[in-house]
Order: C-alpha cells, then sequence, then structure tokens
C-alpha cells in the first residue's frame, strides 16, 4: 500500500489562515506546523493531523480556518502558474475555463495528499466534485457536521478567479459516514471579467 504524502501547501495554508483567523492559538499550533519544517517542507502527516484535529476542537473556528486555508491554497497554485499559461485560460469561453479551473482543484487536491482523488464533473451550471481520502474528514468517530470545507473554498476561489462566481454546498461528506465527499458547485449567471491576476 502506498504512503500518504502531504505537500507543504497546506501546512503552508494552514498556518497562514491560523495566524488570520486565530492568532492568538498561532503559537500553540506552531508546535506542530513549525517554522524550520514549513520552509523545508518537512511537515508531515501526523502533525497535519493533529493540528486538523485540535482546529476540531475549536469549535465554529475550524470552519473559519480551513475555508480561510483553501481559499489561500487556490491563489498559491494560481500564482505558481506562468503568466503565459495564466493569460491563455483567461481567454478561454466560461464552459472551459470552470473545466480547467476544476482540473486545478483536482491537482491541489493531489498536491495537499498524495492519496486523495477528486472527481470533477461540469454540466449545465453546476459542478459536482467527488472527493475519496480527504485527510479532513479523517476521524475514528462520526461527525455531525461535513469537515471537508477546505476543499469547497479552494473550489470556489479558483472559479472566482476564473472569473466565474460560485456558491458550495457539501451534500456528502466521509466524516459523517458517507462514502465519499461530495462538493456540489453552482456557478452563478453573472458576466463576471477575470480576476486580472490571471492576465499577468
Amino acid at each position: 500500500m502506498t504512503e500518504a504524502r502531504v505537500g507543504r501547501l497546506l501546512a503552508a495554508s494552514l498556518h497562514q489562515a491560523i495566524a488570520e483567523v486565530l492568532p492568538d492559538r498561532l503559537e500553540y499550533y506552531e508546535e506542530w506546523l513549525d517554522p524550520d519544517g514549513l520552509r523545508d517542507g518537512s511537515i508531515g502527516r501526523a502533525p497535519l493531523a493533529g493540528v486538523i484535529g485540535f482546529l476540531r476542537l475549536e469549535g465554529d473556528n475550524y470552519a473559519r480556518v480551513v475555508a480561510r486555508a483553501g481559499t489561500l491554497a487556490a491563489d498559491w497554485t494560481l500564482l505558481s502558474m506562468t503568466s503565459m499559461k495564466r493569460r491563455v485560460l483567461a481567454s478561454l469561453p466560461r464552459p472551459l475555463r470552470a473545466r480547467a479551473a476544476m482540473r486545478m482543484a483536482a491537482a491541489l487536491t493531489r498536491d495537499v495528499q498524495s492519496t486523495s482523488r477528486m472527481v470533477t464533473r461540469v454540466r449545465r451550471g453546476r459542478v459536482r466534485l467527488d472527493l475519496n481520502a480527504s485527510l479532513f474528514c479523517a476521524v475514528r468517530e462520526r461527525e455531525t457536521r461535513p469537515l471537508c470545507g477546505f476543499y469547497a473554498a479552494a473550489a470556489v476561489e479558483l472559479l472566482r478567479r476564473f472569473g466565474l462566481g460560485a456558491e458550495a454546498r457539501i451534500d456528502e461528506c466521509c466524516a459523517m459516514a458517507a462514502r465519499s465527499c461530495v462538493i456540489t458547485l453552482t456557478l452563478r449567471d453573472t458576466a463576471a471579467v477575470a480576476d486580472p491576476a490571471l492576465a499577468a
């Protein structure tokens, strides 16, 4: 069985999100998200699972932190692309931009954890994301709320940066005993202009 590996993007986005949403708790979380590990990418799956587990004890702040982390991860993923590729993607027709954004969301998911997979389907103004092996949703006891807000926020932000407004709804979550996490995105009927960063 292949061992799951986590990318440095997750640790960095969680660290920054905690700094913004829970600044008074940052020192506590830096026991696992230590600056040296953030720099060299050596923070592994176990410390990150610990951070996520403790964040779940923060009440409503869990959702705020993971959503902010997802938004940051999407932004940083986009900014890691060449300016030429960003310009090409920004010039695509609306349906193709939505598909390109969701391909990036699937790649981001694999970067977060190597064993995670996201299958995306874009159809008639709706996007369905089917996610397996989410690190956020790996729990021992059944949860009463969905825990995969990181991926919902990342997908919404990628669509926004591609000039497409969207609202996310988590329909199913592994943490709530579902077989996979299912997120539905409804694309808004707006003539949004692509984010200037895409054309930079």
